[in-house]
């Protein structure tokens, strides 16, 4: 039998990247004593002035699940983790596609949901909209808007002369509410300024994504203090048959039976 002259592929993570876990994980390779696999993060390249991870790092789409698993093959990818957004619904579904396409290991790395605490009062939507209707329908006033500065345009008409509070890392771009302020800031957040930040503006309703995590949570615990209803966006499901994990130390764990 002629034996085979394949070169085997020396491995390669790609993370598509964007959130702390990413860069935690990159992070966690990168110091390990002997090495580890080349590792690529991925970022969309939404926020003007990113912190990078160690590594390599491209800025940029891939053009659909096509794009994505044509990269994969070209740059001998043995290994895909998906730490985006929990929200960034497209490029997980793209990256399963692409995983599948390219036969490349998949693994979304996902942070565990907020869950409602004793005093919470937490209504649940399926969407911006959802939440733009659920405002008007409550009867709130003043609402802190913390769901990014993307998706605004669902909050852009029929405010019915309520105000908003919108927070995020970069300015954001109309569509937008009419009566509006931006406050740019990024995370993570203390207790004592969140606090401040429902007292000074005289907040009477918090919108925020189900995007998990500690950075940004204090928020809930600063309106249950305050006695505010909070209207939260449930998360998208990540793709059917992807693997998940939800620290880096556990995505670690998977890549030592991946890799």
């Amino acid at each position: 039998m002629t034996p085979s002259t394949e070169v085997p592929r020396s491995p390669h993570l790609l993370i598509l990247g964007g959130t702390t876990e990413a860069r935690r994980l990159a992070e966690a390779i990168a110091a390990r004593p002997h090495g580890g696999p080349r590792v690529t993060t991925s970022l969309a390249g939404r926020v003007a002035r990113p912190t990078l991870p160690p590594g390599e790092v491209r800025i940029g789409g891939f053009g659909g699940p096509e794009g994505l698993a044509d990269w994969l093959r070209a740059h001998r990818v043995t290994a895909l983790i998906d730490a985006t957004h929990p929200f960034a619904a497209t490029i997980s579904f793209n990256a399963a596609r692409a995983a599948a396409s390219a036969h490349v290991p998949l693994l979304a790395l996902r942070r565990p949901s907020w869950t409602p605490a004793d005093g919470d009062n937490w209504h649940g939507v399926g969407s911006l909209e959802e939440a733009a209707d659920a405002l008007t329908t409550l009867g709130a006033r003043r609402v802190f808007l913390t769901t990014g500065r993307t998706g605004l345009s669902a909050f852009a008409g029929g405010d019915g002369g309520m105000w908003f509070l919108v927070r995020s890392v970069d300015a954001p771009e109309p569509p937008y509410p009419a009566r509006m302020e931006t406050l740019l800031d990024r995370g993570p957040f203390t207790l004592a300024g969140e606090r401040e930040v429902l007292r000074r503006y005289a907040i009477d309703v918090v919108v925020t994504k189900d995007s998990g995590g500690e950075a940004t949570a204090p928020k809930l615990t600063a309106a249950r203090e305050a006695g505010l209803l909070v209207v939260v966006v449930r998360r998208p499901p990540v793709p059917k048959g992807v693997t998940e994990a939800a620290t880096p130390a556990e995505a670690l764990a998977w890549l030592a039976r991946h890799m």
